[in-house]
């Protein structure tokens, strides 16, 4: 059964934390801490200094000790270094993000998410169905307010559009703006079936203040890693 205000069509193809300063924080710990362990060491050698001059030749002090204190300053000082690599790298993979993710500006993405545009009184969002299933379908506004809801039969499969026309249940068109859908399902046997959601627009702006960089979609932003799938700008 379903209601004239959607409709479920055949698969189609189709072409968002503060900024960490978890980069400037590490850096500013490890300068710290080689000021601190350059300090030591060089305590420790005026130390060790001032006791070789002053040991009693009948009783010398015991050169293993001093060894081993050299040594573990030295392990010390070359952890320091592996972070100060490690911070270093960690750069170079934000830089690379914030590179890739203004690359996607202009162009047409497909990402998880359940909130779309509705343009020209049409709103499409994709649904994946792990297997046939009794959908219960409910649109809300930006507001919030439930707008339509519906129930539909679909069969297994992904990336299956589903697009509404902005009419609500009571017929009231709803103007253009961003709409949420909310989806449940159950098989033939009653049982509750998952089913994500996906939603696609043109990449509007990317936000390189936050980590990772955020790509603003119709209004919502979304990580990298949210993206499905990235096909040419729209005309």
């Amino acid at each position: 059964m379903a209601s004239s205000g959607a409709v479920m069509a055949s698969p189609i193809v189709s072409g968002t934390t503060p900024q960490s300063t978890s980069g400037s924080t590490a850096s500013s710990a490890n300068a710290m801490a080689n000021q601190q362990i350059a300090g030591n060491f060089q305590t420790f050698l005026q130390l060790l200094t001032t006791q070789l001059q002053n040991q009693n030749p009948l009783d010398p002090l015991d050169t293993n000790q001093f060894t081993q204190q050299l040594v573990q300053f030295a392990g010390v000082q070359e952890q320091i270094n592996t972070n100060d690599s490690l911070t270093t790298l960690v750069k170079m993979q934000q830089t690379a993000q914030a590179t890739q993710a203004l690359e996607f500006v202009g162009k047409t993405a497909i990402v998880s998410g359940n909130t779309t545009a509705m343009s020209n009184s049409k709103a499409t969002w994709e649904l994946n169905v792990p297997q046939t299933s009794t959908i219960n379908i409910s649109i809300a506004n930006s507001s919030g307010q439930t707008v339509f809801t519906g129930q539909y039969s679909a069969n297994a499969g992904d990336n299956q559009p589903f697009s509404w026309n902005g009419v609500g249940n009571d017929g009231t068109q709803w103007p253009d703006g961003s709409y949420t859908l909310t989806a449940t399902a159950q098989d033939s046997t009653g049982n509750s079936v998952a089913i994500s959601t996906l939603v696609g627009g043109t990449v509007s702006a990317v936000d390189l203040t936050q980590s990772p960089p955020l790509l603003t979609i119709n209004g919502q932003s979304y990580t990298i890693s949210q993206v499905k799938a990235i096909g040419a700008g729209s005309s």
